[in-house]
């Protein structure tokens, strides 16, 4: 039978006053030492846990291949109407300009080729998902997902130019001073400066990533 409290007696010991059976100390030992968390356990509660707490995500990246030069038209008004659009959602943008850096056209052929596209301008990632061209873009800024795309991108005032390059995202070598050429005296010769780009120009330090 069971007393007041729960705990079983012996039998003939029918009062609830009586004191119940206790277990030996040996055993109830081992008993809450059970309820102990090894150390292993506790670790992975622990990273479990952490796993579980909010992250600080960082901002998605916004980046837009370009051209400033005005050869062909069309595709400047695109790269000139694609920018337009960007700036209204005062977000960041990493604009990559193909005509002052052939890395930048050879990066964005090698993206387009892998998706089985021509080389066309312009070209928008967001979150390193490629978005598309002028006409894909505009068409995600009328039907209003774009704003839903560029949610989590870094903000930016649209009138802001950097005072180091003026807004043109490239300044001169300071290693060559833009003659792409650098003397090394150990060799006593003339090299190839390894710093900037086939333009002796590199990306401005101060608005760019």
């Amino acid at each position: 039978m069971e007393d007041c409290s729960g705990v079983a007696v012996g039998v003939g010991g029918g009062s609830c006053g009586k004191k119940p059976f206790q277990l030996a100390r040996s055993l109830t030992y081992h008993h809450h030492q059970g309820h102990r968390p090894a150390a292993a356990s506790t670790a992975r509660w622990r990273r479990h846990q952490i796993a579980d707490e909010p992250r600080a995500q960082r901002p998605q990246a916004v980046v837009l291949y370009t051209t400033s030069l005005r050869g062909v038209r069309r595709t400047f008004t695109d790269c000139s109407a694609v920018r337009a659009i960007l700036r209204g959602f005062r977000v960041a943008v990493d604009e990559r300009d193909v005509s002052m850096d052939a890395a930048f056209r050879r990066e964005l052929q090698a993206l387009l080729a892998v998706r089985c596209r021509a080389f066309s301008l312009p070209q928008l990632l967001i979150g390193g998902r490629l978005v598309g061209g002028a006409d894909e873009v505009r068409h995600l800024h009328e039907t209003g997902q774009l704003r839903r795309l560029l949610e989590g991108a870094a903000g930016q005032d649209p009138a802001f130019v950097c005072d180091a390059c003026g807004g043109v995202r490239f300044v001169p070598c300071t290693g060559c001073g833009g003659s792409r050429k650098v003397f090394v005296e150990e060799e006593d010769r003339v090299v190839r400066c390894g710093e900037c780009n086939e333009n002796g120009l590199v990306r401005c330090a101060n608005c760019c990533s």
